[in-house]
């Protein structure tokens, strides 16, 4: 199995620190944010990982190299343009296709139990698994409702002004998105079959979740959600990153893949 973990945004909401220093590159408990994600993978056994870059991405490959240092084999996957969260897996067909595939965020840190989300995944045999857990402000989401066997029956696309995503939303067919079980939201890993490389890619740039696995939802496609109880942080903006360095500084999570 290999994966994409997406490097390649603007970081945007972290300036001034990422006018000079792309975003999964900033420090967090002594290593770039990026470490993180790229050391559970490792942990869990996988070796061939693709990194998308655009915004100063030199700086990625001048630090991670070919992914020795971590066990990995890096294969970068520039970007003169953005193409969104999605739009990279256009150019990725050939190295992810052969074999079910891994996403995700560069600038999330989780202790993911990557044996078990594949077991998951493998068992309910849908499209695509999403790693979710309990919002903690819905407003601030999107929101993915499932039923008692996980599967996906309705996405609602978050609201909040960053999102831009007002009142969007995907059902499967035959879901009662009036009566969801269920509400998680998306925690920026995800599971694929290579058939998600065989959709209809809309033109770049487009985002995975809206403009790839809701439709393909909403066409009757299974996706299923797989809920995460442990350590979960995300740098969305400056004020939360320095939170969080606080929090890595005063006391860091026991994250086992850094053990």
């Amino acid at each position: 199995m290999r994966a994409l973990v997406l490097a390649a945004g603007l970081g945007e909401r972290l300036k001034p620190l990422t006018e000079q220093s792309p975003k999964p590159m900033l420090p967090l408990g002594g290593r770039p944010l990026i470490e993180y994600p790229l050391r559970m993978l490792g942990r869990a056994g996988l070796r061939e990982v693709a990194v998308n870059i655009h915004h100063l991405g030199e700086q990625l490959r001048a630090n991670l190299g070919g992914g020795e240092r971590l066990g990995l084999k890096i294969t970068y996957a520039p970007e003169p343009k953005l193409l969104g969260t999605g739009g990279p897996l256009v150019g990725l067909r050939e190295y992810l296709g052969s074999d079910s595939f891994m996403l995700l965020n560069s600038d999330t840190v989780l202790d993911l139990d990557v044996a078990g989300l594949v077991r998951l995944h493998r068992l309910k045999g849908g499209l695509a698994t999403l790693v979710v857990r309990r919002p903690e402000n819905a407003r601030l989401y999107s929101r993915l409702y499932t039923d008692r066997a996980l599967r996906i029956g309705r996405i609602e696309f978050a609201t909040a002004c960053a999102a831009k995503e007002a009142g969007a939303s995907a059902t499967a067919p035959g879901f009662d998105g009036e009566r969801p079980r269920r509400a998680w939201m998306y925690c920026g890993v995800a599971v694929c079959e290579p058939e998600v490389l065989q959709l209809d890619f809309p033109a770049v740039p487009f985002r995975l979740i809206r403009d790839l696995l809701a439709p393909a939802l909403a066409a009757g496609r299974p996706l299923f959600g797989y809920p995460y109880r442990g350590y979960f942080a995300t740098a969305d903006d400056l004020a939360g990153y320095q939170r969080l360095c606080r929090e890595f500084a005063a006391q860091p999570p026991a994250l086992s893949y850094l053990a």
